[in-house]
């Protein structure tokens, strides 16, 4: 038996090897962690973590940064920024990417122009003058849809700005 492969009690359930897990938990990383980090997330030696971490630093997949004598990664946000534009114009037409970003665009107005705020920020600073526990439930609610929403805008923005140029370069040649 591979050494690579895990035993798992449950037959029902595919294990994972320890490269998989590395790799799936690598790709969660929003806050830059060391090595020894993932490893004990992962139930593997930091040197096994380490050999995954730096083999998704050369695929652009993470980013590896020294901080305070340490080695750190974290998802490389512009690579899954690309990624994630490139998706948006495979999986979406001109239009399909303009109604979103209009769509986008309108709801945040809206909630401007229902809270008279600015920011998400502004809309859960205005919580301190509600006296409705429904009601403050649902400014965050909003502020969380908010926050999500003005992270997609510049991401649909340039899926359609670009959409032609990607477009161009993403057909196959015959």
């Amino acid at each position: 038996m591979s050494d690579e492969i895990d035993d798992d009690d449950d037959p029902n359930v595919p294990s994972m090897t320890r490269g998989e897990r590395v790799r799936a938990a690598a790709r969660t990383l929003r806050t830059p962690r060391t090595a020894s980090w993932v490893a004990e997330e992962t139930e593997t030696t930091t040197k096994t973590a380490r050999k995954y971490l730096d083999q998704l630093v050369e695929d652009n997949v993470l980013q590896k940064i020294e901080r305070g004598g340490q080695t750190l990664y974290c998802v490389d946000q512009l690579m899954a920024t690309y990624h994630e534009v490139a998706t948006l114009q495979r999986e979406h037409d001109r239009e399909e990417l303009a109604d979103t970003l209009e769509s986008i665009q309108a709801r945040i107005a809206e909630w401007e122009a229902e809270y008279g705020v600015e920011s998400p920020s502004e809309l859960l600073a205005s919580i301190a003058d509600v006296n409705d526990p429904d009601e403050a439930d649902a400014r965050r609610e909003i502020a969380s849809e908010w926050e999500h929403l003005a992270d997609r805008l510049p991401v649909v923005k340039a899926a359609l700005k670009q959409y032609d140029w990607a477009t161009d370069r993403d057909a196959i040649p015959v």
